[in-house]
């Protein structure tokens, strides 16, 4: 039985991106703190704020109706009217004999519930009355004995005029540290950011000549890490390189001086099988060299691929004097990417003439996937079965049965081929061929 896991489609609406995350991560308590400040601020105390003012202009307007109830039509009632809508900055009108019509409408519901419970408990009765919104006033009416008393009383004693500055500055002061946290959560990724592509472009095998630590602290300690890592590695792949041009040039003066020497011996059968022997010798050195020194010399630079693989067909074909029925190659044009040129050339020569070797029709052809390019070979040859064909990049293997790919080589070919797709930060992929035997397909990355 799988246990539910919720959060697994969280993360796959969550930004993938350390900016989007460290900016969801500021955001996030923000934007709750303000839901429950908003919350306590309309449920708790914008409620109870406006029941008071409802119950203060109840109070007003139920001490004018009884003024209005208990003295008569005269002087004396008006010039009371007169002082209290003075006191009380209240307009004061009377309809003598109106009557109110139903349906009663009310504009203010805390007005309305305060109004009711206050005729009921100081009146002993209830009322019948209005109100609608006039303006910025609110319009009260109500049924009196010998007519109808209208009251205009000033809006903000009934709602509170400073709701429109809380919400304003509340949405204000989030968009200000929602724009400070931008800009400053910006300054503090870019550094990983160029940090990280600088590390892909040497993992490439590009050169990185302009990186410089910046940032926060523990991002230059990073920076310069990789400054101090790449330095090793460059140090000891030239190291390596010139060491191994020694030693190239060392084993190679002793095998000329022998080649000199059976040149002068005549053409006897024992003269020729030594001439051979080393001419093997010779090429297994160069590749012993090849594979150890991986190219490591070379510059990066941009190559039309296209190029490049029509190049490595044709010396490919030529070593093996394969036909032009044999081979076919088509190769996207336009496709331009930073690369070491000769280096690459090597590697697709040697999965071309692999398949040479052992297919009688070879296919070739250059593809863009995308951020990916790859150069696809297929031969029609006996192939490699899935569970060995790892088995196959091993240097200095030989495959004990099957396709076996190292007959009369080094076991170098395909390892050296790897070796270079990755020193590239790509690879080499084996697979089943459409054509019935061996797809061999070298990524790399745009």
């Amino acid at each position: 039985m799988l246990r539910p896991r919720p959060f697994r489609a969280l993360k796959r609406i969550l930004p993938r991106g350390l900016f989007g995350r460290s900016l969801i991560i500021i955001v996030t308590p923000v934007v709750i703190l303000q839901g429950i400040v908003t919350y306590i601020f309309f449920e708790r105390h914008y409620d109870v704020m406006l029941a008071r003012m409802g119950r203060g202009a109840a109070a007003d307007v139920v001490f004018l109706t009884n003024v209005e109830e208990r003295y008569p039509p005269g002087p004396e009632r008006q010039a009371l009217l007169a002082m209290a809508a003075r006191n009380l900055d209240f307009e004061i009108s009377t309809v003598p004999g109106g009557k109110l019509e139903r349906p009663y409408r009310h504009a203010s519901a805390n007005l309305k519930d305060a109004l009711t419970n206050m005729f009921a408990a100081q009146l002993g009765q209830r009322r019948p009355f209005t109100s609608r919104y006039a303006g910025n006033k609110v319009e009260v009416t109500v049924q009196a004995k010998d007519g109808l008393l209208r009251l205009r009383i000033p809006r903000q004693r009934l709602v509170a005029s400073n709701v429109d500055v809380f919400i304003l500055w509340m949405v204000g002061s989030s968009f200000v540290l929602l724009a400070v946290a931008i800009v400053f959560l910006r300054n503090q990724v870019r550094p990983i950011e160029q940090l990280a592509m600088a590390a892909e472009s040497f993992g490439k095998g590009r050169a990185v000549p302009h990186f410089k630590p910046y940032g926060a602290a523990e991002v230059r300690r990073a920076a310069q890490a990789f400054i101090t890592m790449r330095a090793r590695i460059e140090r000891y792949v030239t190291q390596r390189t010139e060491m191994l041009a020694g030693v190239s040039h060392d084993l190679k003066t002793p095998l000329t001086r022998l080649k000199l020497e059976l040149a002068m011996m005549g053409p006897a059968q024992e003269v020729r099988a030594l001439r051979q022997d080393i001419a093997e010798m010779e090429h297994m050195l160069d590749e012993y060299l090849d594979f150890a020194r991986g190219e490591g010399g070379e510059e990066a630079q941009e190559a039309d691929l296209a190029d490049i693989v029509m190049e490595a067909a044709a010396a490919a074909a030529k070593a093996r004097g394969a036909t032009a029925d044999r081979l076919k190659l088509a190769a996207q044009s336009g496709i331009r990417v930073s690369v070491r040129r000769h280096a690459v050339k090597r590697c697709a020569t040697n999965i071309i003439d692999n398949a040479l070797k052992y297919g009688r029709k070879v296919g070739v052809a250059l593809k863009q996937n995308g951020q990916q390019v790859e150069i696809v070979v297929e031969d029609d040859g006996p192939g490699i079965p899935e569970e060995r064909r790892e088995e196959a990049f091993r240097p200095f293997h030989r495959l004990d049965e099957g396709r076996n790919l190292q007959t009369g080589g080094s076991g170098l070919g395909l390892a050296i081929a790897r070796d270079i797709a990755r020193a590239h930060g790509g690879d080499v992929i084996l697979g089943e061929s459409s054509m019935g035997g061996l797809r061999a397909a070298i990524r790399l990355p745009v």
